[in-house]
């Protein structure tokens, strides 16, 4: 999917709190800085963030960090590699992606609804993990009848389709990790 230059998230889920900052930060105690790695929910740009003095911030919480007054975050310090997340974002992170999809349902139903080809050998559904040829052919079939409602909906009406959601799943996870040559999901 192409993508506007410079779409900025404006609000993330925390992935991990570091309330006294990185454990391996040489700089003494006094000098580190409290550290949220969080997740967008637009883009799914992962984030190193500083939140205000004194804020105490949970798993999964909602932040404002679009250009208006924020209330939890001081600055954005940058995006975040992958491989820099803590262990407990790592933990945490499919399952806040799952959260995501499932609560943006209707977004992720519109690229199985407008999907299109790459190219004259590859289509666009063609990138999600485990769907093939077969299945995107009955995709479009199906929806070019009457558009996918919902994931259990593409389920009903395409045999043998992996769980669609699932699926988008694995695929932001893929993206995130730099191994994608195509980005349909993440902001790169």
């Amino acid at each position: 999917m192409q993508r506007e230059a410079n779409i900025r998230e404006e609000k993330v889920l925390v992935l991990d709190f570091l309330p006294n900052g990185y454990p391996l930060d040489p700089r003494p105690s006094h000098k580190k800085t409290a550290i949220v790695q969080a997740i967008g929910k637009d883009h799914f740009t992962l984030l190193e963030l500083v939140p205000k003095k004194g804020t105490i911030l949970k798993l999964m919480q909602e932040l404002y960090i679009g250009p208006d007054k924020r209330d939890e975050i001081q600055h954005i310090v940058g995006r975040l590699p992958m491989h820099k997340l803590t262990g407990t974002a790592k933990q945490e992170l499919e399952f806040v992606i799952k959260e995501i999809v499932h609560t943006n349902q209707i977004k992720f139903i519109e690229f199985f609804n407008k999907a299109q080809p790459l190219s004259t050998r590859m289509h666009q559904l063609e990138l999600l993990p485990g769907l093939g040829k077969k299945h995107m052919w009955e995709i479009i079939e199906a929806r070019e009848e009457k558009p996918f409602e919902n994931f259990a909906d593409i389920k009903t009406r395409v045999k043998l389709m992996p769980d669609p959601e699932k699926t988008i799943v694995k695929r932001i996870i893929s993206e995130l990790e730099g191994n994608e040559k195509y980005h349909i999901f993440v902001e790169r």
